[in-house]
């Protein structure tokens, strides 16, 4: 506990170095005082940084449930936490982006229609460069919700993306609190869960530290689940509409909630039609929340016109890298046209594909087991989609264990997560001409790695050697 401890006191310390400041940042004046504006301060503020992420990691492995037992898991979470309340948004600069919009709000414009870069100052200098032409891309309630603590703030630039983690935390909570009760519910692993789910250096890094609109997101979803085990099916069906107004990926969540409890058994049309009841029912119910807070509002639905907004950056998204490798061969080829319709080519292959692979499992596993369907349809969301960052993978990844995972995959999750914080370090790295601080956190998370999967390896056969005597 004291070792994730240091790690988030690292990245706090690191945050608030040039190596992640936007420019536009009030810690500027101070640090340019002390002479820290320089490349220096940079690889020491990514050296801070990586030293924390590895930390972090090390800690969450020496927790895992094989070692430890019985541990109350939401105190640590809690723990892990609080050195970056008062952070600055960590690994990604969308907290920034949520202000501006907030603040466009707050000005009495549209941000469907208007794009950061109307008003130009402090807000839309904070806000990375791409964003800052992009008109917004997130439901009516998150839009109204970033408004809100703009205002909250005082209208302060700084502060107003500092307290985006106001709802992030309270997402996070409701994580930590009902997941592990869905878990006993369920009959699945609660130690796991807990260990997985809460304090998962993921959880505490991206969505505490990175104050996305995912965490709250996820633990209006996870409530809902919970709702719809005690059998609360209409209250469940509401808040799945209410989550998916702050994110839209929240409303596969009609699927468990209509089917948890009321299992779809055979295709025969007794079972077959009253599945489709419930299903129709809870996707009307969730559909027409979401239009009833969208027209509330009165910003409408101009977040389609932004739905292609994710993909304007090349990601870790699979069909993406895929149609930029295409597309660059075919502009060494002297076809850029060409390319630019292959790559369009295949993301749509990968979104008609991933469309497909839902269909299918909601006919076959999510039949029986709702919550593993919501789980591997999330996952492949996040991987067939036009982008993909680590915060996406929190949305399946977190119910993970609830679908009672084999150790395979429960391994290959714990190397995904891994990686995706190495890549996390070494972007950071990379952006500050830090290259080999980059390599350093590659190295260092694979052998965090592999020193973890001995040690798990002969957990499991002192336990095996101790059940055979």
């Amino acid at each position: 506990m004291r070792r994730g401890l240091v790690g988030s006191a690292l990245l706090f310390l690191g945050s608030l170095t040039p190596a992640y400041l936007p420019q536009a940042s009030p810690l500027w004046e101070p640090m340019r005082a002390l002479g820290l504006d320089n490349w220096p301060a940079k690889v020491f503020g990514t050296a801070l940084v990586v030293a924390g992420v590895a930390l972090l990691v090390e800690a969450w492995f020496k927790l895992r449930p094989s070692l430890y037992h019985e541990v109350k898991h939401w105190p640590i979470t809690l723990l892990w936490s609080l050195p970056l309340v008062l952070a600055p948004p960590i690994f990604s600069h969308d907290a920034y982006a949520y202000a501006a919009e907030g603040w466009l709000l707050r000005n009495g414009l549209n941000p469907y229609t208007n794009p950061i870069s109307v008003l130009p100052g402090q807000f839309a200098d904070q806000a990375a460069w791409l964003w800052r032409y992009t008109t917004a891309m997130y439901p009516p309630l998150s839009l109204e919700m970033f408004h809100g603590l703009v205002v909250l703030a005082g209208n302060d630039p700084y502060f107003s993306a500092v307290a985006m983690r106001i709802p992030a935390l309270l997402g996070v909570g409701l994580i930590a609190y009902f997941l592990p009760r869905i878990a006993v519910r369920m009959g699945a692993d609660v130690q796991m869960t807990a260990w997985f789910s809460t304090v998962n250096p993921l959880v505490i890094i991206d969505l505490v530290g990175g104050a996305h609109n995912d965490a709250l997101m996820m633990g209006l979803v996870v409530l809902a689940l919970w709702l719809a085990f005690t059998k609360r099916f209409w209250w469940a069906a509401i808040l799945v509409g209410v989550a998916a107004c702050i994110k839209q990926p929240a409303i596969l969540a009609f699927y468990p909630v209509a089917l948890i409890g009321h299992p779809w058994r055979t295709f025969a049309w007794r079972d077959t039609s009253r599945a489709l009841l419930r299903l129709s029912l809870s996707l009307a119910v969730s559909v027409a929340t979401f239009v009833a807070i969208s027209l509330a509002s009165g910003l409408g639905f101009g977040w389609v016109g932004a739905a292609d907004v994710p993909g304007r950056v090349v990601t870790l998204a699979p069909f993406t890298l895929v149609g930029a490798g295409l597309k660059a061969l075919l502009e060494l080829l002297g076809q850029p046209e060409a390319g630019q319709v292959a790559m369009d080519a295949v993301r749509y292959l990968g979104l008609g594909l991933t469309v497909v692979v839902i269909a299918w499992l909601g006919l076959t596993v999510g039949r029986r087991r709702p919550v593993t369907f919501l789980s591997w349809a999330y996952l492949v969301f996040a991987f067939g989609g036009i982008a993909l960052n680590s915060w996406y993978l929190t949305w399946g990844g977190l119910l993970l264990p609830l679908t009672k995972p084999t150790e395979r995959i429960t391994g290959t999750a714990v190397t995904v997560t891994t990686v995706l914080l190495a890549y996390g370090a070494g972007n950071l790295a990379w952006r500050n001409d830090a290259v080999a601080l980059g390599f350093a956190a590659l190295a260092l998370m694979l052998v965090l790695l592999y020193r973890h999967a001995q040690e798990r390896k002969l957990h499991l056969a002192a336990a095996g050697a101790d059940k055979g005597a």
